[in-house]
Order: C-alpha cells, then structure tokens, then sequence
C-alpha cells in the first residue's frame, strides 16, 4: 500500500527494526502521512529493505539527514495498544532488542511483508467421484487427506493435521476433480460434544475453588499427579469461558502435545480451535494467527511464541506441563512464554491455570510467597493406581547395550502378559562417543569441547551441539589400530539391542533423528498409543502429555545423568523427567510398574523418586535453592559472549564487570567473568559473567544503561553476546 501525500508538515517515524540492536530507528515521513502506532512499514536499512514495526512519530527537531520510509503495508494497526504494551514489556524484562521481538510476535509471512488480511475460513469437500480407493495415482498423504474428506468437510488446518498435505497438495487434488472447496462464513460446523466423563471429588473441589476466585487476574497452581484429570479441570474452566463469548489461550510446551489437546478441545468443547506452531506452513500459520486476531476462535492452542498472539477477547490463559523447559527460547530473543504468560493474565485482568504433575520450583516458591493459588489433585482419574517404583542397582553389572539382566527380564515378563514397555533414555544416537580399544583415543568434534556421537544407521559420526558430522575413522589416528568401539548407549542402540531380543515384537523408537519429517511424530505417538507397536524407545518426547493406556511397564535407563551436573537446575529436571515418563505407566486397569537403572541406589533424590514424592524432593531441593542463595530465592541475569579468541571474550566481559559494579546498585552482585563449561563450540570460545541480587528491581532498573555502555566498547563489534534473564541453563 503506497503512503498518502500529507496536508501537514513532515514527521520523523520511530520503527522497531528486525536487527540485533537495543534501539528503535527514525526515518523521515517526508510530505508523505506518517503511518499509525503499530502498523508494518517497509524501510531501508543498510543495503536490505526491511518490515518494521511503527512505535512512535514527532515532529522533526533537528536537521539530520533520515532515510525515508518506503512503503506503509497496513492500512490500520497490525498491534493494538495492549499487544503493543505485551510485547514492549517482554522486550525490556528479558533485555531483547525491542525489533527482534515484534519480529517473533509475528508469523513468518507478515514479517516478510505479506497483506495482513483475514477472510472468513474454508473448507474442502471430497468430490463424487473421490474414493477410498481412488484410481488416480496419488501420494500417501493426498489419499490420506481424500480418506478424511469423505468422513467430513475440513478446513486446511484440519487436513494438514490429519495427512501432512498442504495447501498446495490440496489444489493439485483440487485440479484432479477429486475435491472441491467451499467458502462460507461460518467454517467448519462444529461437532457435538462430547459427555464429559464425571469429575472425581478433588477436581470438583478444584474448580470450585478456580471458580470462588472470580473472573479478573489470579494465577492458579493445577498440581496434580500423572493421570489425574487436570486437562478435564482447564476445560471445563475454558467452557465456562466460551459460553459467556471470551476466547482462551492454551499454551503446551511441544509440538507433539498439540494433537491431544486439539482433539481434547473439540471433544470436550464442540469447536475447532486456532491452532499456531513452528511446524505449520507459513502461510497457514499465518490464517490461523489473523483469524485469533479477528476474534474468530475462541480457542487457540499454541506453543511457546503463541503468547503473542492477538485474542481482543481473551478471558483465560491455561500453561500445561508449566514446568517444561521449552517454554524458554534458549538463542535469539531468551524470553519464557511461561512468564509472559502471567504478565499478560495480569495485564487482561484474566485469571491464569498453570499445570503440571512436577511443578517447577519457580512456581511452587511463588504459591509460598502467596502469589500463587494451588489446587491439588493427589490421585488419578477413574481409581487407576501410580505405578510401583524400583531402583536397580547396576553397579558390577554387566550391562547389554545400556540394559542390565533385570530389566530386560521384567520387559519379557510385561510383553508375555499383553502389556506396552517404554524404555527411557534421553540420549539419542547409538554411541555417545567411539574410542580406539587399543589406545583409548576418543573422536572428538574438531569445533566444540565435546565428543562425537555414533549415529550407526547413518553411517556418521555427528556433534549434538554444532551439527558438524563426519564419516567414522578407517585407523585410529593416534595409533593406527581398527578397533573401535561405540562407548555408552543412545536410543537408536537401545532400538538396535531390543529389536534382536524381542525380534517378534514392534519396536518403535521416538526421537527428534526419527520425527525430522511432516507428520512423523503425530503419526508415531498415534501409532503408541494404539498399542500396535509394544516396545517403545524414547527420549523426553515421550515423557509427558501422552496416553498410552496399554503401557505397564517403564524403564529408565540411565537415571545418575542429572545427579553431579555441573548446572544447578540438573537434578530438578531430572527428578520432573523421571516421574512425567513413570506416569505413563499403568493408566488404565493394568497396573504399572517403573524401574530406575542407577549406580546410586542410595542418593536422597532417588530414595524419594520410589516413594512417589515429588512434594517431598520439591521441598527439599527449594531449601537447598534458598540456603545456597540460588534461584528462585535469588534472581539471575546471565552476560554471555563468545569470539574468535578466548582472551579478548574474557577481557570484554571483564570490562562488562567493571561498568556494571559502577552502574548497578550495590546489592547486585557482579561475578568475575569466567569460560562457558562448553568453553568452545563450533569453532568460537565462549565466556559468561552472572549477576545475582535478592531482588529483581536493582537488576531490572540497571539493565538497560548497563547493555548500552557495553555494546559500545570497541570489543563488542568483534564478539556475538547476549543478556539472559531468569537462564534456565548454566551451561
């Protein structure tokens, strides 16, 4: 859309521009008017055109010389005043540059400048002359989507989640004659839904006590045991919700928990919900968003950047599995969609459901501080029982890729009585490391402080942290031997072992080397949870959310990983790993059992993981947290950098210190800089520098000053740095 001509004078315009840099940048409206607060424009910067986000407009007080817009893409504000503010207040909390945040707040296609128009939604029917078994010669997913099309009418979102096609696919089959595509103003008519099942005394209790706190802002802790109906308890919330014409945001941590939510909305609710993450095609994700925007779902389900989305009548914003590290973007913008979530409840005035069978220490020190409401479900739905736990001593065994003689004993014992296994290990590949058995080198990765990993199947040694990969050696470089051998065990070694012992049974393997492709890990969890295959392997993909009501036994494989980690937050995601994956044990009638492998039987941590207390430890670990002045007693804010050189990093850092010991208040505690545990990865040495105080204002009211003397030394041209507010990692 090309800019007006203006009657009045000119105008300087404030744009956020996508660019790593702690500021806002004027261009020159010119005799053109100066578009609206929000709106998208296209500008110069450097050599590239960019979209920016307008944030401002005055009167031209000086007599610089300003580029000037090019174009205007938005008629009237993209962003409203309250996504404005949103987004403004994460960009200053988390320390992120204020451009680069607008930028993830928005889908791909709208960054790139696309029309931000929404028309009501669509759908496809299947033609006459489309059949289940359709002559034409047709890929997988297409008669997938035709299989779907003859039960009902879909829109493009529904398709795509049930046979991987998109749009593009749909307009060949389209071309075919085999389907047709209709447009109206009411979408895809909603089910029915579904009787929910009745709620057990402690979730009756639950909403009531939701319900008792009203409509406007409170944050309410849903701390309940795996299987214990907190799902049924956000429905029913969302529902009340809905019926008085309000939308509701759900948040999950992964892509592979939106498939059951979605079909848990429209069971429960009636309706198809909007629908937003990473793995949509950009111009459906791009639908989906400025149908939110409209108001017209009242449910949207979205991962982490789904807490931007725009929702005029947002009435309930519900966080699952709230205590799930993903919620916080580790590169880039380093923000947590969990705690922008609270800010925005508390900004809408809307109450917040945050839920999880381990609740994070960050939220449960809140409930003691009183901030948060906690309701409990101590017990499963239906009288299911939690599984039995057992420590097996693997110390003096001798161990079959990674499995001791019990375990594998127990696996045949559970298959021989018609039950599922899955077999828990968050490593993937088949090696974590190859070693010459003559000499004892180690394949390292030539670009980080790590070894690589065996990746058998492929045929590559691969580094998990930089992505470098390589064939395997031909002779030990140090010694000239052949002989190697794969030390440690990954999923894909545990897949290798289990296929030969059980060669009668389905063995399925979960992890991201197996779900690279569309719809690979939709069409895995569906194939698990049908039972049809009886030996599950996996990695945290498959630790929380899912339900396997064939599932009897889990077996944990390597349980010490988090016990003597080198980051503080180790042993909490360990124990929450621990019991999310023994919870999907024995949900039905079937009892469950879960077997932790571990060379230390006797550890605390694990003696309270076999009595089922996730209370028990969560107390412990948060007086551990408040003695040792650790978060979320104290606050953290993590400087970190990396460059060419080891010394010029640690000298930037060191000079960071010394301004910001000038510049902080002198109840923020500064460290001495020192190398990131990984202190090089791919190919760059890495540095960080923490700052701590007992309270978050001195840390918050220093930030910004502190990040603009910083980013003015002359070092910080030659280095990649980033600020980390509340780092969930030390690493």
């Amino acid at each position: 859309m090309a800019l007006d001509r203006a009657s009045g004078s000119r105008k300087i315009v404030e744009v956020a521009v996508p660019v790593p840099l702690y500021q806002c940048f004027d261009y020159d409206s010119g005799d053109l008017n100066p578009p609206a607060i929000g709106t998208r424009v296209q500008v110069p910067f450097g050599r590239r055109r960019l979209v920016g986000i307008v944030t401002g407009t005055h009167d031209h007080r000086d007599e610089r010389s300003l580029r000037s817009l090019e174009s205007a893409l938005d008629a009237s504000p993209l962003f409203e005043p309250l996504d404005r503010e949103l987004i403004e207040w994460t960009a200053r909390y988390f320390a992120a540059p204020i451009g680069e945040v607008y930028s993830l707040a928005m889908p791909v296609r709208l960054r790139a400048g696309a029309p931000a128009e929404w028309s009501p939604p669509w759908r496809w029917h299947a033609s006459e002359t489309a059949t289940s078994q359709t002559s034409t010669k047709l890929g997988r997913r297409q008669q997938a989507a035709i299989d779907a099309l003859l039960k009902k009418p879909r829109t493009d979102a529904h398709l795509r989640e049930v046979s991987g096609l998109d749009r593009r696919g749909l307009e060949r089959l389209a071309s075919l004659g085999l389907v047709r595509q209709v447009t109206d103003s009411s979408g895809e008519q909603p089910a029915a839904a579904a009787p929910a099942p009745a709620l057990s005394a402690a979730q009756s209790e639950a909403l009531q006590r939701i319900g008792d706190r009203g409509t406007g802002f409170h944050a309410t802790l849903v701390d309940g045991v795996t299987g214990s109906g907190k799902t049924e308890v956000y429905l029913h919330a969302a529902r009340q919700v809905v019926e008085q014409g309000g939308q509701c945001l759900i948040l999950v941590p992964e892509i592979g928990l939106v498939g059951g939510m979605i079909e848990r909305v429209r069971a429960r609710l009636g309706l198809e919900p909007c629908v937003l993450h990473s793995g949509m095609a950009d111009g459906e994700r791009a639908e989906q968003w400025l149908a939110a925007r409209a108001g017209h779902p009242q449910v949207v389900i979205g991962t982490r950047s789904g807490v931007f989305v725009p929702m005029p009548r947002l009435g309930l914003i519900i966080v699952d599995e709230e205590h799930d590290g993903s919620f916080k973007q580790e590169d880039g913008c380093r923000y947590s969609a969990r705690s922008v979530a609270i800010w925005r409840a508390r900004q809408r005035n809307v109450p917040i459901l945050l839920g999880s069978a381990t609740p994070s220490l960050e939220s449960l020190h809140l409930v003691d501080a009183g901030q948060f409401h906690r309701v409990v479900l101590p017990s499963r739905a239906g009288g299911a029982e939690l599984p039995r736990v057992r420590l097996l001593d693997v110390r003096a065994q001798q161990l079959d890729h990674g499995l001791c003689f019990e375990s594998q004993s127990q696996i045949e014992t559970h298959l021989q009585a018609g039950g599922q296994v899955l077999v828990f290990l968050n490593r993937r590949g088949y090696a974590p490391a190859v070693m010459c058995h003559t000499c004892g080198w180690v394949a390292d990765c030539s670009r980080c402080d790590a070894h690589l990993t065996l990746h058998r199947g492929r045929g590559r040694l691969c580094c998990h942290h930089c992505g470098l990969e390589t064939g395997p050696p031909q002779r030990c470089p140090d010694c000239g031997d052949r002989q190697f051998a794969g030390i440690g065990a990954g999923t894909e070694r545990l897949e290798h072992a289990l296929s030969r012992r059980f060669a009668s049974e389905a063995v399925l393997r979960i992890d991201r080397d197996t779900t690279r492709r569309v719809g690979e890990l939709d069409a895995r969890i569906a194939r698990a949870e049908s039972g049809d295959a009886r030996i599950l392997i996996g990695t945290q993909m498959l630790a929380k959310g899912h339900n396997f009501p064939n599932l009897s036994l889990v077996v944990v494989v390597d349980a010490d990983q988090g016990l003597f980690s080198a980051d503080f937050r180790a042993a909490e995601r360990m124990a929450q790993g621990i019991f999310q994956v023994g919870g999907r044990a024995g949900r039905a009638e079937r009892a469950g059992e879960v077997l932790i492998q571990t060379h230390h039987p006797d550890h605390p941590l694990l003696q309270q993981l076999v009595r089922g207390d996730y209370s028990g430890f969560a107390r412990m670990a948060l007086a551990e947290r408040r003695e040792a002045g650790m978060p979320p007693a104290r606050h953290f804010v993590m400087l970190r950098a990396e460059g060419a050189a080891q010394d010029a990093v640690l000298a930037w850092l060191g000079e960071s210190a010394r301004i910001g010991r000038g510049l902080f208040d002198p109840s923020v505690a500064i460290w001495d800089p020192i190398p990131a545990p990984m202190a090089r990865r791919a190919g760059r040495h890495r540095g960080q520098l923490l700052l701590e105080c007992d309270r978050r204002a001195p840390l918050q009211s220093g930030l910004s000053g502190w990040i603009a003397a910083i980013g003015a030394l002359k070092l910080a041209r030659s280095l990649r740095w980033s600020v980390d507010v509340d780092p969930q990692s030390m690493l």
